[in-house]
């Protein structure tokens, strides 16, 4: 297994940084999958057992100068890894003024992730920094496990308020519980509630738009009816959820997503799904029984 990727644009070094920022601030460890045309990071929990699932995917064109790969085998040109996002993030820190980064998977004494930055320099000789990130290689009988996930059939799909708006309500919320529950129909209104036996608060968002959605649950093409267009639009679907999970969602995000998708089942699955030029975030946390 070979790979080997450069950076040059400094847009890309620090959008790169930023998303596995986002990463780090979600996961403590994550698969990093890598293939001819894309590179994923991706945490698979079981969200029915309180876990949470994320699967972010970037399009490599759209970062990398330079991208070559060889994966396990031909009918398996893949690559596999298990790495701790924060690793990366310390990494990619003193590349944020670099005049190029690369990254490659080398054998140290373990696996590795080698980050090779070179640095402006005022004299002729360059500056280079070098970093590796261990990670260890997933055999390919586990591969099953870091498919995309589903997306849900989903009752209600709405686009978020501004996330920063949101946090802000949420954080003054988690004083008062350490659930909240989120609420909403497909008329574009969005309610977040915590209850107590003493306090009942709630915030309330309205003239929100929805996604229209096709069969195989593309945002940006409208659809044939669904199940969320076979529901009454008046009617709330709602969830509740870990507010410090939630909070710590909504502080996490450094990418600066163009608009943010909220799916809601029913008491079931709440999905968010961020969509960037390149780069896209889909993450499902887990619901607390009401």
């Amino acid at each position: 297994m070979r790979f080997r990727g450069k950076l040059v644009d400094i847009g890309c070094i620090q959008h790169f940084t930023r998303v596995v920022s986002t990463i780090s601030k979600l996961a403590k460890t994550c698969t990093l999958r890598i293939n001819q045309s894309k590179l994923y990071f991706i945490l698979s929990e079981r969200v029915v057992n309180g876990g949470v699932s994320i699967w972010c995917e970037l399009t490599q064109g759209h970062f990398f100068n330079e991208f070559n790969m060889e994966g396990l085998a031909e009918d398996a040109n893949e690559i596999f890894l298990e790495l701790t996002p924060e690793n990366m993030v310390k990494s990619l820190k003193s590349a944020q003024n670099a005049k190029w980064v690369k990254m490659k998977l080398t054998k140290k004494h373990t696996p590795c992730i080698t980050f090779e930055v070179e640095l402006p320099s005022l004299t002729s000789h360059s500056r280079t920094v070098v970093h590796d990130v261990p990670v260890s290689v997933i055999p390919k009988r586990l591969w099953d496990e870091f498919e995309e996930p589903e997306m849900p059939d989903f009752d209600v799909s709405i686009y978020m308020p501004p996330l920063k708006v949101v946090r802000n309500v949420v954080d003054r919320m988690k004083n008062l519980s350490n659930f909240v529950v989120l609420s909403a129909n497909q008329s574009g209104e969005l309610i977040l509630k915590v209850e107590t036996d003493l306090v009942s608060v709630s915030t309330h968002f309205r003239d929100l738009t929805h996604p229209q959605w096709t069969k195989d649950k593309d945002p940006n093409v409208s659809q044939t009816p669904t199940q969320t267009q076979q529901r009454d639009p008046q009617e709330f679907v709602e969830v509740r959820v870990d507010i410090r999970k939630f909070a710590q969602f909504l502080s996490s995000q450094q990418v600066g997503p163009q608009r943010v998708i909220c799916n809601i089942v029913d008491n079931r699955i709440i999905h968010f799904f961020l969509l960037h030029d390149d780069v896209s975030l889909q993450y499902f946390m887990p619901v607390v029984s009401m």
